[in-house]
């Protein structure tokens, strides 16, 4: 069955550091882009971070550009988040989502019809 898995997510004071994990079971995460969501309580879901599936192209949201770094493991069949000097609005539930495809990643990245999404991990920055 194929499937993807975040972990990483927990409480962290404001400045602090979490790396967040996609793993990919059922499939090969080598030919799909990746993309990186949140969901705030209230608010609406939005796009944080997208890399493509093989010419390694990344894109950013503005409010987590410098501070968040995606990458991936191919052999691990797994994307990371980095993110550092967190901050409290950056508190939410991150999901990791997968689409077939080698479209470079770019700001439309985020509108793809992903073909697998997983269940998220809450993320909590607080002091």
């Amino acid at each position: 069955q194929e499937q993807l898995v975040e972990s990483g997510g927990g409480l962290v004071q404001p400045g602090g550091s979490l790396r967040l994990s996609c793993a990919a079971s059922g499939f090969t995460l080598r030919y799909y882009a990746i993309g990186w969501f949140r969901q705030a309580p209230g608010r609406e879901r939005e796009g944080v971070s997208c890399i493509s599936s093989s010419e390694g192209s990344t894109h950013y949201a503005e409010s987590v550009k410098g501070r968040f770094t995606i990458s991936r493991d191919n052999v691990k069949n797994t994307v990371y988040l980095e993110m550092n000097s967190l901050k409290p609005e950056d508190t939410a539930v991150y999901y990791c989502a997968a689409k077939y495809t080698d479209f470079p990643a770019g700001p439309l990245c985020y509108t793809y019809g992903m073909d697998y999404w997983g269940k998220g991990t809450l993320v909590t920055v607080s002091s």
